[in-house]
């Protein structure tokens, strides 16, 4: 069937929606009554052969006693579905009494099998029964879709001689044409068409970036193919399609089976319809219904070939408690063991889960056949950079790129998308790579590969030309260094987060003002011997400001000997809190103090060399925290840490060193700090002829000013 009549049909049935539901909907509603009628209306064409032979079967069983029928009646129906209500819709077209309309369309609905049912719910179609029998537009409705001008059964409309009148419509048009509604009616609600509908030049994009690099090692078999966050289920299917023509070309014979899930239940149930009215009747019970993230419909499945555009910038929080929130997530998905970690967790904030969907993926990958997986996803910016080293989106990203599979990045141009004009990424990843991409991922800037659209579709206004598709591919499969691809080796996205440190100095103050706010504070909490041994002190040292508060201890700790004053932990905060205020050029407190030959001075790390009570020793000093700091140091960093904290830290900060037990490793990737092009700089020449010709343009205003005042 050619384009032509693909596009009479969606507009016969585009006109349905005008003619019959205006006044009674409003255009943002009208898919809720055409979307199940069209799908209802192909199920009855598809049945009306066999109906007859069902309705006997139906009969034959009951009389047996079989409980279990579905099989049987499939078998009669020749379809993966069937209706054994007594009716079709012809049979409904001509009641008069809306009553007995509602009554019988009711039965005829609650006739089909249990998959058509499962769809009508989630379309929540029969809740739109009675506004239509109120408004008397039920009966026309049916009318307009048995229209003899638009065909939807799979038999060609013959006149009188026997000559084709309309097509018939086999069951991959039916489905581009449910597809094309679809798209109409996502474009009336763009705000929410980016929910759960890809743009198609995006999506044949994504199943070209996941089919062209192993097209010539694709097999004849069976492949599976999954998407997470389906939607409508088009990606899946435009997959589909490219993996078939794909492996035909190559002289392959293919099985591919379609998995996916589905949260909204409006979009499950297009997504199983569309599957339906293609035919595909057992791919359609592989959409399955649920969150992804909390209740994972294929937890043991492994998928060939993953491709999704999950959600991004929502929130997660109910996935996340119904996990049994951050602190007790044990899902192998999102805690498995890497780099050392046995706990290893994979877990974003709850803001946000967009990568959440592709630790999913990850956990799904095949790793012993010979093309392994391959996955690809869209995602914003966030994913890209957002979480520091250590928490769950710094964990994912390097758990991916240490593991080695992310092959590419390819950064899309804004306003690719129907509901958001922001910048989106599409992440390409293998646990196959090819030999000369070992260690490596590449990076493609295809921001500037576009035509723009006649007219915005929501936020789209732009979109990829097959050579636009074919240039991107081209850079994957065959990898090179250009102005728009870069390759970098794995470890260039990746740091070490160092926590740098300087001692805590501390100045004491024994003024009689703060000994009397001391012992005001000692006696709150029953403490008053401290107290007097702070007066003892400061009547021995003087009221200060002492700039050593080691020295200050020392005094503290023989009084305490002589009075039998213990300096618990408690006292000693006490103190600290109470007589001490932070001062740069006071003295670094004292923390640890080692033995040169049991632990070598090294600064870096802590430990100094200094002079305690006459000896040379190697001390530890009590760090401060409000000027603790951290540092990222790039993993490719010559030298390491040691080399980049001498180089970078030292010289500014001499008292400095790195806490190696809160070292943590994080990965980001920056798209343009590797692409920015900065705008050349205007030449003197061109600026000295800018200001001429202001100069030029101000004297002549000046002259036609002062030549009126004259006049």
């Amino acid at each position: 069937m050619n384009q032509a009549t693909h596009t009479s049909i969606v507009n016969f049935i585009w006109g349905i929606a005008d003619d019959v539901l205006r006044d009674v909907y409003v255009r943002g509603k009208y898919r809720d009554v055409i979307l199940p009628m069209t799908v209802i209306r192909r199920l009855d064409a598809l049945l009306e052969p066999s109906k007859g032979k069902v309705l006997g079967m139906k009969q034959q069983l009951d009389a047996a006693g079989i409980a279990n029928q579905h099989a049987a009646l499939c078998q009669a129906s020749g379809e993966a579905f069937y209706n054994v209500s007594p009716f079709t819709l012809r049979d409904l077209k001509n009641r008069t009494k809306q009553q007995q309309l509602k009554a019988d369309f009711e039965a005829y609905l609650d006739g089909f099998s249990p998959n058509v049912q499962e769809i009508l719910n989630k379309f929540k179609f029969r809740n739109q029964i009675s506004t239509m029998i109120e408004a008397d537009i039920l009966g026309h409705l049916i009318e307009k879709v048995l229209d003899s001008r638009v065909n939807l059964s799979p038999k060609p409309v013959l006149d009188q001689d026997g000559n084709e009148l309309l097509p018939g419509l086999d069951n991959h048009s039916m489905g581009t044409i449910f597809e094309e509604l679809i798209r109409r009616f996502n474009e009336e609600n763009n705000e929410e068409a980016g929910e759960h509908f890809t743009p198609r030049d995006v999506v044949k994009l994504m199943a070209d970036l996941i089919f062209l690099p192993v097209a010539d090692d694709i097999e004849s078999g069976t492949y599976l193919v999954y998407d997470g966050a389906c939607g409508t289920g088009g990606m899946l299917t435009v997959a589909e399609e490219r993996l078939a023509e794909l492996a035909q070309n190559h002289g392959k014979e293919v099985s591919i089976h379609l998995f996916g899930q589905e949260v909204q239940p409006e979009t499950y149930a297009i997504s199983k319809a569309d599957l339906l009215l293609k035919g595909e009747g057992a791919e359609a019970e592989n959409m399955k219904y649920g969150s992804t993230l909390s209740s994972d419909a294929f937890p043991s499945q492994e998928f060939d070939f993953m491709l999704s555009n999950p959600p991004y910038g929502k929130s997660w929080k109910t996935d996340l408690e119904r996990l049994g929130g951050k602190g007790e997530i044990k899902d192998p998905r999102f805690v498995t063991q890497h780099a050392g970690d046995p706990e290893y967790k994979m877990i974003t904030r709850s803001s946000d889960g967009q990568l959440m969907f592709l630790a999913n993926k990850l956990a799904k990958m095949k790793h012993t056949t010979r093309l392994g997986s391959r996955i690809a996803e869209v995602h914003n910016g966030s994913s890209l950079f957002t979480g520091d080293a250590g928490q769950g989106e710094s964990n994912i990203r390097r758990w991916i790129i240490e593991n080695d599979w992310l092959e590419a990045i390819i950064a899309l141009p804004e306003n690719t998308f129907y509901n958001t004009g922001i910048a989106t990424y599409i992440w390409v990843l293998t646990n196959r790579k090819s030999e000369e991409r070992r260690g490596k991922v590449q990076l493609i800037d295809a921001t500037e590969w576009y035509v723009p659209l006649r007219r915005n579709l929501g936020k789209k206004n732009c979109e990829f030309t097959e050579e636009h598709i074919r240039a991107i591919c081209d850079l994957l499969v065959h990898p090179a260094e250009t102005e728009k691809s870069k390759l970098f080796p794995n470890e260039a996205f990746g740091y070490w987060k160092v926590t740098v440190d300087r001692p805590l100095r501390l100045a004491v103050d024994l003024s009689s003002a703060r000994l009397e706010r001391f012992e005001r504070t000692c006696g709150k909490v029953k403490e008053e011997p401290l107290a007097n041994l702070a007066r003892r002190v400061a009547d021995a040292l003087g009221a200060g400001p002492h700039l050593d508060f080691n020295s200050f201890m020392v005094a503290c700790a023989a009084d305490s000997d002589r009075h039998g004053v213990k300096l618990t932990a408690k006292r000693k905060k006490l103190l600290l809190n109470g007589l001490c205020d932070t001062r740069e050029d006071a003295a670094p407190v004292l923390k640890k103090i080692h033995m040169p030959s049991k632990a070598p001075p090294n600064q870096i790390y802590g430990l100094f060399e200094a002079e305690v009570n006459g000896k040379l020793c190697v001390v530890e000093y009590e760090p401060d925290t409000a000027l603790r700091d951290s540092e990222q140091v790039p993993l490719l960093e010559k030298g390491g840490i040691e080399a980049f904290i001498r180089r970078e830290v030292l010289p500014y900060t001499p008292d400095a060193w790195i806490v190696p037990d809160k070292t943590l490793v994080g990965y980001e990737i920056s798209f343009t700090r590797h692409f920015y092009r900065p705008a050349p700089m205007r030449t003197l020449d061109e600026i000295k002829a800018d200001i001429f010709a202001l100069e030029e343009e101000t004297e002549g205003l000046l002259d036609q000013i002062v030549g009126e005042a004259e006049r």
